[in-house]
């Protein structure tokens, strides 16, 4: 399959018209109980006996009325009061022991789906990002786990304890009178039926609500990320009214999605307690006739009232259990997005040392533009050890090169191949282990100066981070941030200068001291002292080692052993600088634009 034709996940996707109809998708979750099948015992155990203990409440209820009120006698109520308590000790001791392990689980099993789904999300293509929002990603990741948990850890159990209760206050209804019984069954499908009808609808709207909940985070994060632009450009009322509607279509729907559940609910108790009305009715009718006593009357309307909480509960948690089917089949969708990049059943091994590149007949498009060739028939040899600039026009393909070397990408047509061997026979991983990468722009962590430099080496000591910071030409400005190599450097090393920044990208690149060296315009940022400083450290780590640099100030390329040109995707001349000069008419435009400026 090309990459072109990669199937991507929509938002609005759905695995299949089945789960889209009920609740069977959440049956999927078991891949992530099934580790806990210990505490779901125990858990289930302490939901049974809560729910067994809880039913023997009717029975003390019968106990106090016929022997405690009725008789009159204080023995018998000293009894029935004893009871009722030792019940309701073992319900205390039962909830606590349900309520503890369920809510454990809910974490647990939370935390497992996190870390999975972000597992995963590490491993997918690159062209998976291009094709997804972040922040709708971000939304799944956080909100959908965290419904979930809410879900696993309460709703999920108060509906099996719901339904317990349910069934064993409705088989001692039948024992205690059938007649009764009969008319509280035939209420039943009156509360069933608004539960289907208007739990489909539930379902829909709380999707909906989801994803536009997503894309109000995904809007908010990306006009954040570019405060300086908004402001520089006024734009900030603009952005109030236009986040403004973003929010009212997300109420909208959340607003539509509450009124169904209201509806529900208001429909379930009205048919629960308008049948517990005339059930009350009927059996006091009988009371006074002497078919039943008072205490078999107190247990009944005692279970019916229970039958009717379970109904109403189940009828509330219905919807938290269609929300969280719509956050299980989001997140499944994230969890079965396939990679287009895979490691092969047996990787062949990679020695150390300078790589040779070879790229035959490569043509490539981007799966968000499958219509435009970024490379086009490219055939290029770059000698272990060898030096190669890329130059040519933005959109050439100089910076694609660089991510099918990494292989974040896999080329429609031909192969790469490092020392001879086929990049799809390697490890991706070990592949990238060799490499190191300097974008134009630098890309920092929300951590220390220290996290980001090592960040190229794990488990790098502090002199080996102070070292290539030196030679970076870094260490100086390090050393005077309020703390050194612990300061904090802010969302995207917000709070450094854009030189500072890749100094510190550069330090890393150092410390990894990669066989192949990828530099992509590595010192665009820097001031002229700092480019001279780091160009000589760039000099010294560039010995010994393959490198390619992309670059269009062709001043900072005069050195390389060979120059390639590159415009529309395809390679139209290499050399050295006076070859180029000589033989290229779009090398020698660059040129003579270049340095005809800088000697004005």
């Amino acid at each position: 399959m090309s990459q072109a034709q990669a199937p991507q996940p929509s938002r609005h996707a759905t695995p299949a018209s089945a789960q889209a109809q009920d609740l069977r998708i959440l049956f999927s979750l078991w891949q992530f109980l099934k580790p806990y099948r210990g505490t779901l015992l125990a858990a289930a155990v302490a939901l049974v006996f809560t729910a067994g203990t809880t039913l023997l409440l009717g029975q003390g209820v019968k106990m106090l009325i016929d022997k405690g009120f009725v008789s009159a006698e204080p023995a018998q109520l000293n009894q029935a009061v004893g009871f009722i308590f030792a019940i309701t000790a073992l319900i205390a001791l039962g909830t606590f022991a349900r309520f503890y392990l369920v809510s454990w689980l809910g974490e647990r099993v939370t935390a497992d789906i996190r870390a999975a789904v972000f597992n995963h999300l590490l491993s997918l293509h690159p062209s998976y990002f291009e094709t997804n929002k972040s922040g709708e990603i971000m939304s799944r990741l956080t909100t959908d786990t965290t419904l979930l948990q809410t879900i696993i850890g309460s709703s999920l159990s108060m509906a099996l304890r719901s339904s317990l209760t349910f069934t064993g206050a409705l088989i001692l209804l039948l024992i205690t009178n059938l007649k009764l019984t009969a008319m509280v069954l035939l209420c039943v499908p009156l509360v069933i039926v608004p539960l289907l009808v208007f739990g489909r609808r539930v379902r829909k709207l709380s999707r909906e609500s989801q994803d536009s909940i997503a894309d109000v985070g995904t809007y908010a994060g990306e006009i954040i990320r570019q405060i300086k632009t908004v402001q520089s450009y006024t734009r900030e009322q603009a952005e109030q009214q236009a986040f403004g509607r973003e929010v009212e279509r997300a109420f909208s729907v959340a607003r539509a999605r509450i009124k169904q559940r209201a509806v529900l609910i208001a429909a379930v108790i009205l048919m629960v307690f308008g049948a517990l009305a005339t059930m009350l009715w009927v059996g006091g009718m009988d009371v006074i006739e002497g078919r039943m006593s008072g205490g078999e009357l107190g247990a009944f309307v005692f279970y019916a009232i229970m039958v009717a909480s379970a109904v109403a509960t189940i009828s509330e948690v219905y919807g938290d259990l269609q929300r969280a089917a719509g956050a299980t089949e989001r997140l499944l969708e994230l969890l079965q997005a396939p990679s287009l990049i895979h490691s092969p059943a047996s990787p062949k091994p990679l020695g150390a040392g300078p790589k040779a590149i070879t790229l035959t007949n490569v043509s490539f498009s981007y799966p968000s533009r499958p219509d435009q060739q970024a490379l086009a028939g490219v055939n290029l040899h770059i000698a272990a050890g060898e030096i190669v600039a890329l130059v040519g026009p933005s959109g050439a393909g100089k910076s694609t090169l660089f991510e099918l070397l990494l292989r974040f990408y896999d080329p429609a047509t031909g192969n790469v191949c490092l020392d001879g061997q086929p990049l799809p026979s390697l490890d991706p991983a070990a592949v990238r282990a060799h490499m190191a990468l300097v974008p134009q722009q630098p890309a920092l962590f929300t951590a220390d100066v220290s996290y980001n430099i090592g960040y190229g080496k794990p488990g790098a000591t502090e002199q080996d981070i102070l070292n290539a910071s030196r030679a970076a030409y870094a260490h100086e400005f390090i050393s005077q941030l309020p703390e050194g190599y612990a300061s904090n450097l802010g969302e995207q090393g917000v709070r450094l200068s854009g030189g500072q920044r890749q100094r510190i990208a550069i330090a890393r690149a150092i410390l990894k001291d990669p066989d192949v060296l990828l530099l992509d315009e590595a010192t665009s940022a820097l001031d002229t002292e700092s480019e001279r400083k780091v160009q000589d450290a760039l000099n010294q780590l560039m010995q010994g080692r393959t490198t390619l640099i992309i670059a269009h100030r062709l001043a900072t390329v005069l050195h390389a052993d060979r120059i390639v040109v590159l415009d529309n995707g395809r390679i139209v001349a290499q050399g050295t600088h006076s070859e180029l000069l000589a033989k290229s008419d779009l090398y020698r435009r660059l040129a003579e634009l270049q340095f005809n400026d800088q000697q004005s």
